[in-house]
């Protein structure tokens, strides 16, 4: 069907098909994230339960290394501030790309005369690839 289709329409759907890609990288890095996070907020209450002078050991590559309690819970509190920034710049992101989608399957439908519409919002995160 795209051979039918005029080259500024085609240029759309490729357009669509970049961003639908670019969505599922950035909710696969979401994911990735937030699930960092947890593993973080989750050590950092364990954290809490241990006694400062217990001797901590922090893994390193394949190594595990002597720390001491106030820097493994300052460098997890680094963290989990850390991961919360990139948590919502990765949301914010996702909501640009669904708002840039949702813009450019407009603009294709009207370049079309309103042609194949009807079935509902389709956006990055909808499915169907």
């Amino acid at each position: 069907m795209q051979g039918n289709l005029p080259p500024e329409a085609q240029e759309k759907i490729e357009e669509l098909q970049d961003l639908q890609e670019t969505a599922q990288q950035v909710a696969a890095q979401k994911q990735q994230a937030e699930t960092q996070l947890t593993e973080s907020q989750n050590a950092l209450e364990e954290l809490d339960d241990v006694d400062e002078d217990t001797t901590m050991y922090r893994e390193v590559g394949e190594l595990l290394v002597k720390t001491e309690y106030a820097e493994a819970k300052d460098d997890l509190e680094e963290s989990v501030e850390s991961l919360e920034v990139r948590v919502d710049t990765l949301e914010k992101q996702e909501e640009r790309v669904q708002e840039q989608f949702e813009e450019l399957q407009q603009e294709l439908q009207q370049m079309l005369g309103g042609a194949g519409g009807g079935g509902g919002p389709m956006g990055p995160g909808a499915g169907g690839a």
